[in-house]
């Protein structure tokens, strides 16, 4: 059991490190252009997820006495996270590096408010083993949904921004 809990923090860890490379080697490219508010809206978010999965599989993970305590915990991280997708609504339509698209919406708004309100209705639904799944089916969403949206900004960043700069290069 204690292997299986390191490897999934391993993982974890590889996949918010890997973030962070690509972050940081966008952030210092010569063209980059830092919006803060950007980096909140989609950034940051892809962070949360991750983050979630992790606190999600300690949770999980810890010897508990009884299954109240980690009930609760789970509820409070899907009510929490909940709140945190309804701020990075407003904060996708605050920024204004990028109008955001109906698949930016899609990814970054809808599934992750739905896997934060699943994982909170089924930590309060009962101690039944069939609402628990779709606790962890939330969390396997977060997961998925983070690796998804750090794809879509790196691979935004390197194709689109670079295609921009040489067209712009043509220009001159």
């Amino acid at each position: 059991m204690a292997e299986l809990l390191r490897d999934r923090w391993v993982v974890g860890w590889r996949l918010i490190g890997l973030q962070f490379v690509a972050l940081s080697l966008v952030a210092n490219r010569p063209t980059a252009r830092v919006d803060p508010q950007a980096g909140g809206a989609f950034a940051t978010p892809t962070i949360i997820h991750f983050s979630t999965v992790l606190a999600l599989a300690a949770i999980l993970g810890a010897p508990w006495d009884g299954i109240d305590a980690p009930r609760v915990l789970c509820g409070a991280v899907g009510l929490t996270g909940a709140a945190y997708a309804v701020i990075v609504t407003r904060r996708l339509r605050r920024q204004t590096a990028y109008q955001p698209e109906f698949e930016d919406w899609l990814f970054h708004v809808l599934p992750p408010f739905a896997a934060y309100v699943t994982l909170a209705v089924s930590a309060y639904a009962g101690s039944r083993l069939h609402a628990a799944l779709f606790g962890v089916g939330a969390a396997v969403l977060l997961l998925i949904i983070g690796i998804r949206n750090a794809w879509d900004a790196v691979t935004n960043d390197v194709f689109f921004k670079k295609q921009n700069q040489e067209e712009g290069e043509r220009r001159r």
